[in-house]
């Protein structure tokens, strides 16, 4: 796999960014292949970005049912993952 597929978007909102400021900008969180592990996202940053992570967080968001305007449907779960770097 190369690290397209295990790097498939970065995940920027509210939450991230503010995790991000308070580890001083060092932080950064990316949605990530479901089958990805915290080894194979290293390797994937460091292919990417030229940058070696001091540690990886993964983070499973589960599937879940919505109701809305009368009909029911499924919100998606992902897999995310959060890479620390060096100050």
């Amino acid at each position: 796999m190369n690290h397209d597929s295990i790097l498939r978007r970065p995940h920027i909102t509210e939450k991230s960014s503010l995790g991000a400021e308070r580890t001083g900008g060092h932080s950064y969180t990316f949605e990530v292949a479901p089958s990805a592990n915290k080894a194979v996202v290293a390797k994937a940053v460091i292919a990417a970005y030229k940058v070696t992570p001091v540690r990886v967080n993964m983070i499973t968001i589960p599937a879940k049912q919505t109701f809305a305007r009368g009909k029911r449907g499924t919100r998606s779960g992902y897999k995310k993952a959060v890479v620390f770097l060096k100050k």
